[in-house]
């Protein structure tokens, strides 16, 4: 078991769902349910997957809970990349958090291998 509060990644995760839910607050009305919702559900699934993996008793569950917040980083990325598209949010306000969600996707995957070799 890993405590998940010192893990510099869910730190950084968590500081990417915090960027999301203020990005996001601006969003029309219409988009509550739809976007903004789907959006904030992925940017929380990263961190909370991390910590759920690093509550797991063996490495092999933490790597495979690693894995999910890795599809949702990936998730993520896609709802970004659409709210730009659609003009919900500027290239100036979304490009520091895709640059965030590509660090901590790095770092996921080194997490990943390090966990293979013990």
């Amino acid at each position: 078991m890993h405590r998940f509060e010192e893990l510099k990644i869910w730190q950084k995760a968590m500081d990417i769902t915090e960027n999301c839910y203020k990005a996001s607050e601006n969003f029309p009305k219409e988009e509550k349910f739809n976007l903004t919702s789907q959006l904030r559900r992925s940017a929380i699934s990263i961190p909370s997957n991390i910590a759920e993996g690093a509550g797991r008793n063996t490495n092999g569950e933490f790597k495979q809970f690693l894995g999910i917040a890795n599809g949702s980083s990936f998730e993520l990325l896609t709802q970004l990349y659409l709210s730009k598209r659609l003009n919900l949010i500027t290239e100036q306000k979304v490009r520091p958090i895709i640059n965030e969600i590509l660090e901590i996707t790095k770092m996921n995957y080194s997490l990943q291998k390090s966990l293979m070799k013990s």
